[in-house]
């Protein structure tokens, strides 16, 4: 009997791909993928496996169209281990059986209440349904699979097993995916999404494009100009550093994502680093950063890779429901990214929500990340309930899969072990390892502004305050505050309003800031008009802008210190007269965690002249990591891994994937069609040659996030629909009622019952 892994439509079967051929070629694409991480082997036993269950008459009788549920997944899972024999071998023979099981449906649990546990599905399993000609079609090699990784000390080793795991499931999903996709390609006529050049390739190219575009600035004028020329040569020369973790600490605008750029072209050309992978935690930034990233290096070698769009379903517990359900070739349909791209531009979620993923298509990119230059901007917003399990997968990028991590920012979280307790979760060894030069003085170097604070203001007084300011920035800690704030000051007649709001979609607000950059200019290049800003946080944290006063609510210290960021921020204003003003909004409160904060620099505010400083920063983090204590694991997801020498590994993968949640709310997309280009891309939805990859690229800035049950509501009155949802299933959810979206205020929805799910939303 002739064996095939995937069918067509012709019956005579002449263009269906044999089985053997298919494990051939996953086996080898996923050692290609393993090798760099020195996980070669264990990926390529795993290609081979991952489909020996298809090796039975009734999954070929389902590719010639029984619709009779098959679950071809355990198979390979359940015989790993006995290939593998015993020792180090059958601790990576279990990771593998994992990864096979978990290839359609993602990462089970070992252990949990439900039949889709590995456990119960390995215990289930019969091999006498396999035929036996599977051991004369291939030839797994089941010997030598420990890579040489450093596994610290005992408490350390379940941790560095999971991830190790993830890895070689990330290198046999993103095989499988893409030989699937060339035989239906090759069958169909049709290319692939895209391929991208070699970070390597195209240095030579990018290094003189990086040096010419600084030169364009010409020779640096001012204090502030000489600073930023004096940290980017800094910077660079300590390129060659041995990879691993560094600092940069940089006060907001020393020209940190340049310098951080420049140090990571020229790290990864020492050291042969495979891409730069740039994480921030705003989409509004991630516009920003991208635009600047494009500028310099063009146009084709940059990944804007956004949260915004994917297919988010949970998928079914019962092991033969994804394999009945979901067709190798249907998921072709699924918006993926694989990160080959020589450098990505992403978000703080999509990067470390990966990293704890369950799903395939989220695991896909992981081997992609290894051998990397990773810049973590923004360090300090590491959400703090998970930063124990965050930590600890930084440190691992860093100790056993060759990355460099930057942590880069105005206001350095204190990570490094020298300033907090021995053995405490989130000590980092980063002595030595901070790239900028002298981070004290930068700072008094770099000051521009005074704190001054008011206490509690009611809306009235904040608008009284704003009318006397022709160009002002308002920050307040929720949307609803900012929508509230915004409308009474339109009310008002005060000129110059604008409003900024994840309402908006991100092309939406890219245009927005440009007008508030515009208006914000001398008037001698035509600016010096009214612009007053009110917006919540997603304005503070890197955006450039450079107002000469800002009112922010309370919050913490480092909140407080990106919202001063935005004010005097070229040094060109005396700094008695740039004011950041903080203020209390009792009639909206903030939200508990930020109520938190605000106690915490309380606590330490006496003991410093300058809160500023980075003394005062590092004693701030001190502060609120005592605060929380076992909260900075609060959903104990290191408890949920657990390695027993003598009886094997009981993880949790699929339960942690659903703990680890860095925004809590778990907010969906709406898709706006704002411009001719979202517009096209709307319309060729209904081409299934082009990939749903390629789409969820060009349409994710124009995506709102919104509360599950505001969509669903929104669906349910046709205000937005999925499109083509038989091509592309729940993936696409397009806006169908225009006047919803108002260019002011963005994307509203009028059911005061989800109004009031978003004021504890930023």
């Amino acid at each position: 009997m002739a064996f095939y892994a995937h069918s067509t439509g012709n019956r005579d079967r002449r263009d269906w791909q044999s089985l053997a051929n298919h494990l051939a070629a996953v086996a080898g694409g996923a050692e290609a993928f393993g090798e760099p991480i020195g996980i070669g082997k264990a990926a390529q036993l795993a290609g081979f496996l991952h489909d020996l269950g298809k090796y039975t008459p009734a999954f070929q009788a389902r590719l010639a169209g029984s619709r009779d549920r098959v679950d071809h997944s355990t198979a390979g899972a359940a015989l790993v281990r006995g290939l593998a024999g015993r020792g180090d071998d059958a601790v990576i023979a279990e990771l593998i059986a994992y990864a096979i099981a978990g290839h359609h449906a993602g990462l089970p649990d070992m252990a949990n209440a439900e039949y889709a546990c590995l456990a119960e599905r390995l215990k289930a399993f019969d091999e006498a349904v396999l035929d036996a000609s599977w051991r004369a079609e291939i030839t797994p090699n089941a010997q030598a699979l420990m890579p040489t990784f450093d596994f610290g000390d005992k408490a350390s080793v379940p941790f560095r097993l999971a991830l190790l795991g993830r890895m070689i499931f990330s290198c046999l999903v993103d095989a499988d995916f893409k030989d699937t996709e060339a035989f239906y390609c090759s069958v169909e006529g049709r290319t692939v999404d895209r391929e991208w050049p070699s970070l390597r390739s195209l240095l030579a190219d990018l290094l003189p494009a990086f040096d010419r575009h600084m030169a364009s600035f010409g020779k640096p004028r001012g204090q502030v100009g000489r600073l930023r020329g004096e940290i980017l040569a800094h910077v660079r020369d300590r390129a060659t550093e041995p990879p691993g973790l560094f600092t940069l600490t940089v006060p907001t605008g020393g020209g940190k994502t340049l310098a951080s750029l420049g140090f990571a072209l020229d790290h990864a050309k020492v050291h042969g680093l495979r891409r730069i992978i740039y994480a921030i935690p705003f989409t509004a930034i991630i516009d920003q950063t991208a635009v600047i990233f494009r500028q310099v290096l063009g146009e084709d070698v940059v990944l804007e890779h956004h949260s915004a769009i994917e297919d988010d379903r949970r998928q079914g517990r019962n092991a033969g429901e994804a394999d009945s359900t979901r067709s190798d070739k249907n998921k072709l349909k699924l918006a993926m990214e694989d990160w080959a791209a020589p450098v990505v531009v992403t978000t703080n979620v999509q990067l470390f929500e990966s990293l704890f993923a369950a799903r395939p298509s989220r695991c896909r990119k992981l081997h992609n990340i290894a051998n990397s230059v990773i810049v973590l901007d923004e360090a300090q917003t590491l959400p703090r309930h998970l930063l124990v399990p965050t930590v600890k997968a930084i440190d691992e990028l860093a100790r056993n899969y060759g990355c460099s991590i930057v942590l880069c920012t105005a206001t350095q979280p204190a990570f490094d072990e020298r300033s907090l307790p021995e053995g405490h979760p989130l000590g980092l060894k980063l002595e030595g390892r901070e790239l900028a030069p002298d981070p004290p003085r930068l700072a008094r170097d770099l000051k521009r502004v005074t704190l001054r604070h008011a206490g509690a203001m009611s809306d009235e007084a904040l608008i009284e305050e704003l009318s006397r300011e022709p160009q002002a920035l308002m920050i307040v800690n929720s949307r609803g505050h900012a929508l509230a704030l915004y409308r009474a000051a339109k009310a008002a007649g005060l000129d110059g309003l604008v409003h900024l709001t994840t309402r908006q979609y991100a092309a939406h607000r890219r245009v927005i800031l440009e007008e508030v950059r515009s208006r914000l200019k001398p008037k001698k290049e035509g600016g010096g008009r009214p612009c007053r800003l009110i917006a919540t946080s997603l304005v503070e944290a890197g955006i450039d802008l450079d107002f000469p006063k800002v009112w922010r609510a309370e919050a913490g210290l480092d909140q407080i210190a990106q919202a001063a960021g935005r004010c005097n921020r070229e040094g060109k204003r005396p700094v008695e007269d740039s004011l950041v003003t903080i203020f209390a909004a009792p009639d909206n409160p903030p939200p508990s965690e930020i109520k938190g904060l605000t106690g915490d620099m309380g606590r330490m505010a006496d003991g410093f002249d300058d809160l500023l400083a980075p003394a005062a920063l590092e004693a701030y983090f001190g502060e609120v990591y005592w605060r929380v204590g076992d909260r900075l694991d609060r959903e104990r997801i290191l408890d949920d891994f657990n390695f027993y020498p003598r009886s094997g590994t009981d993880f949790a993968y699929r339960t942690v994937a659903e703990k680890y949640r860095m925004i809590e709310s778990g907010m969906v997309p709406v898709i706006v069609e704002g411009d001719e280009t979202a517009q096209k891309a709307v319309r060729d939805l209904k081409y299934e040659n082009i990939p749903s990859g390629a789409l969820a690229r060009r349409l994710q800035t124009y995506t709102v996030q919104v509360p599950p049950k505001a969509r669903a509501l929104l669906l349910d009155n046709q205000h937005v629909a999925f499109i083509e949802p038989e091509k592309r299933g729940d993936q696409f959810a397009v806006l169908q009622t225009p006047s919803l979206y108002q260019e002011d205020v963005g994307l509203l929805w009028e059911n005061a019952d989800y109004l009031k799910l978003e004021t504890n939303i930023i």
